[in-house]
């Protein structure tokens, strides 16, 4: 799978989510990801949650498109919302995005064993993304 095509699903994903579109220019043009938090407020990752995208990326043959980070009672998670190398999943996939039910991998930074892919609920909010579920 080219990554180029990867990429352009992902624009298109993040357009019917509405992003704002600083968000969508900077990862078009300069591979920036940007994360929501406190409900949607955008920012730019860290170094660590890069490395954490990045590592992801490569184990899965993914691109992240946008980070959903949150304060939970069992850990602080980095919910990322990808394109996968599954390009006969897509329909699905841009299905659920527009119910907003997508399927993210849910990184568990207090405890690894707890991370996992699954379904998880979002919102459109200032511009970025609320978590719901």
């Amino acid at each position: 799978m080219e990554r180029t095509l990867q990429k352009q699903e992902a624009l298109a994903r993040m357009r019917t989510l509405k992003l704002h579109e600083n968000v969508i220019r900077e990862f078009e043009k300069d591979d920036i990801i940007n994360q929501s938090e406190h409900g949607g407020i955008l920012f730019w990752l860290d170094d660590n949650q890069k490395a954490l995208v990045e590592r992801f990326e490569k184990e899965y043959n993914a691109v992240v498109y946008h980070v959903i980070h949150n304060y939970t009672e069992f850990g602080e998670l980095l919910a990322y919302l990808y394109v996968s190398q599954h390009e006969d999943e897509w329909g699905y996939d841009r299905d659920d995005l527009r119910h907003g039910t997508p399927i993210a991998y849910v990184e568990n930074l207090d405890d690894s064993s707890l991370s996992e892919f699954g379904g998880i609920g979002i919102k459109s909010q200032f511009g970025g993304l609320c978590r719901t579920a």
